[in-house]
């Protein structure tokens, strides 16, 4: 069954190029996986803030637990560590798998 993980992100809008930029070599990375459907991506300003949320539709749970695997296997050989540039960048993630309903 489809499952789409979503992500939402708040962050200054000071991180907002930084942040984008690993978005971006994230979304290539998904792209080339088996499982992957489509990806999505939204913005919203709100004074200082910045409100992103990042949504990637799988074929299946399996094929995410795949994926996470992939990109955890690639931020190790880039040398990435994902908490620590939140903590610097001051970025804040809610992050769940979702199932869509038709209702």
């Amino acid at each position: 069954m489809q499952q789409i993980f979503i992500d939402r992100f708040s962050m200054p809008v000071e991180a907002k190029e930084e942040f984008f930029e690993r978005v971006r070599i994230n979304r290539d990375l998904i792209h080339s996986l088996s499982g992957f459907i489509k990806d999505d991506l939204y913005e919203r300003t709100d004074g200082n803030t910045l409100y992103v949320v990042t949504t990637a539709f799988w074929e299946s749970t399996a094929a995410i637990e795949s994926a996470r695997n992939t990109v955890m296997a690639e931020y190790k050989r880039q040398g990435f560590n994902m908490q620590e540039m939140f903590s610097r960048l001051n970025i804040t993630l809610d992050r769940g798998i979702f199932t869509k309903l038709d209702l």
